[in-house]
């Protein structure tokens, strides 16, 4: 396994770490199995999405700020991030890749996101490879 560092620049981004998990699978020599990458943060979460269009995430985190609005009169949490809890628990903590031909499996388009919801900060997340 593995623990990753990652900047975040913005309150909420997606940033594609696609290539830092293929990179480590290379280096591990495993050729058949499952990569599952986990963030390490109650307010960022890891997604599989869209690698070409970068409109998908500019769409994508519009979209959770209008289902999930920064402010709201009635959240309770003092630190008043409520709304990146509620993201990060949507989006999920974690994905599961299968390992295909020491390649990470995923179709034309797929890339894998780590889900900044309360930044800018210094995150991490980890990468465990189960070999088959």
């Amino acid at each position: 396994m593995i623990i990753m560092n990652i900047e975040t620049h913005k309150r909420d981004e997606m940033i594609e770490i696609t290539r830092s998990v293929q990179d480590y699978i290379t280096q591990s020599d495993v050729t058949e199995g499952l990569a599952i990458v986990q963030s390490l943060h109650t307010t960022a979460g890891i997604t599989v999405n869209e690698n070409a269009d970068p409109d998908v995430k500019t769409d994508f985190l519009r979209r959770f700020d209008e289902v999930y609005p920064w402010n709201h009169a009635q959240d309770l949490h003092s630190e008043g991030n409520t709304a990146s809890h509620l993201k990060t628990s949507s989006v999920g903590h974690s994905q599961t890749v299968i390992i295909n031909e020491g390649r990470l499996l995923l179709g034309t388009w797929q890339g894998i996101y780590f889900c900044e919801f309360d930044g800018p900060r210094n995150r991490k997340y980890a990468v465990k490879i189960i070999g088959t």
